[in-house]
């Protein structure tokens, strides 16, 4: 006999459960909860077991009670999971919550951040389009619109990502998506999401904002007028530098688009993977506010620092981009935790009598840091972008980037704010 069990207050019927896991979430989204609750608590589905923990699925296929159930699933007409390259539950759990948290309808989980920027390109547009994308943009992603996305007769080019009279006058009859990140990779500089908003439902453009630096703890691009969110979940959403992952957020019928995308594809996330992100959007808020607190302190010591000319950090006042992030961001206090700055060359000491040997100097002078690509960590992270991130770009494309050969992206992490600033201070301070 079977027997009727309640979780969260919920019945759940075991004999009656397929199609209810697919729907049902342990949280109820209709109800007015704070990002922080959903955060530790949406997405997630309890099965007959009445697990309190989300568990992982480390499975490739699944079984049918019947030839019969398993066509229907297969032709659709009964909703479930076919194959773990199409869904799995670890990887749906992931993509409700995120989705919850950037206000989409819908979110598609990858298997890494470019990943999920393949399949917006894949998804979103064709032979003879016109990409419009931000000059400010990681290296990897000028280097996949540029060498295959023009390989296959997409048309792409860049304007200053905060130029708004440039992102207008660069509009073609065949832009079809608009591209940007906000805050950008590596000079943290903001674009105006409400106005490219405008602009691209004037002109039936899809906007797609890469959020990746700014989280939906910071930040909603949705809400902004935005139609599909990118994350490399690689960065904060996981938060300790464990595993690779990405993801698209936006309304279901464009999320189908990506969906058929990754699943004819094979760019899917792992079980395990999004297991692992699952769990640190439970802390996600938490960690943003203490990386901006820290950032806020570590850029205000660099921008009076003498051997420092210029720092690209929208949390200065002085920063052009200042009062629109002030907007933008909906945390108080909250620009993120990644900036570029400048190193003067030294006047004293010829070994750093250049721009890129200083900007090496500082970096190689640290001993708590670590000197790697990755970001978005809660270890403090360093790069001299320009010999890594954006290597493969000629020297003008860099120059339009505004990656320099004397800037240094720094990724504050968390620890001790006044421990990451003097191990700064070692190479600024004997240049």
């Amino acid at each position: 006999m079977s027997q009727s069990h309640t979780f969260d207050n919920h019945p759940v019927d075991p004999t009656d459960n397929r199609d209810e896991n697919w729907r049902n979430d342990a949280l109820d989204l209709t109800l007015d909860y704070g990002m922080q609750t959903i955060a530790v608590r949406a997405g997630q589905h309890r099965t007959d077991e009445g697990e309190h923990s989300e568990p992982i699925f480390t499975t490739s296929s699944y079984v049918y009670a019947s030839a019969e159930d398993a066509a229907a699933h297969f032709n659709g007409t009964k909703t479930g999971n076919v194959y773990s390259r199409h869904t799995n539950p670890s990887v749906r759990t992931f993509e409700r919550r995120l989705a919850a948290l950037e206000n989409g309808e819908r979110a598609v989980a990858t298997a890494s951040g470019m990943g999920a920027i393949l399949t917006m390109c894949l998804a979103y547009l064709k032979a003879g389009d016109h990409l419009l994308a931000a000059n400010q943009l990681f290296g990897s992603s000028i280097g996949l619109f540029n060498t295959y996305m023009m390989k296959y007769g997409v048309e792409v080019s860049y304007v200053d990502c905060f130029d708004n009279e440039a992102w207008a006058n660069a509009v073609q009859p065949n832009t079809k998506v608009i591209y940007c990140e906000s805050p950008s990779n590596p000079l943290a500089q903001i674009c105006d999401i409400g106005f490219l908003s405008k602009l691209c439902k004037a002109n039936d453009i899809l906007l797609v904002v890469d959020n990746c630096f700014a989280t939906p703890a910071l930040q909603r691009p949705l809400d902004l007028g935005a139609d599909v969110v990118i994350h490399s979940a690689t960065k904060y959403l996981d938060g300790q530098g464990r595993v690779l992952g990405g993801a698209l957020v936006g309304s279901d019928a464009l999320m189908q688009e990506a969906f058929t995308v990754v699943r004819s594809g094979g760019i899917s996330m792992s079980p395990f993977n999004a297991w692992v992100f699952t769990k640190g959007l439970e802390t996600l808020k938490l960690r943003m506010q203490a990386h901006c607190d820290s950032a806020n302190q570590v850029a205000q010591f660099l921008v009076s620092h003498p051997s420092v000319s210029t720092v690209h950090f929208s949390g200065l006042s002085d920063h052009p981009a200042h009062e629109l992030a002030t907007a933008q961001h909906h945390m108080k206090n909250g620009y993120g935790a990644i900036m570029g700055f400048e190193v003067k060359p030294s006047t004293t000491n010829s070994d750093y009598n250049d721009e890129k040997s200083a900007a090496w100097h500082v970096i190689d002078s640290t001993k708590m840091i670590s000197i790697t690509n990755n970001l978005g960590d809660a270890k403090t992270t360093i790069t001299h972008p320009a010999t890594t991130t954006h290597f493969r770009l000629t020297p003008e494309a860099r120059a339009e980037a505004g990656v320099k050969d004397g800037l240094i992206r720094l990724s504050v992490g968390l620890e001790d704010a006044d421990d990451i600033i003097k191990d700064l201070a070692r190479g600024l301070d004997s240049l």
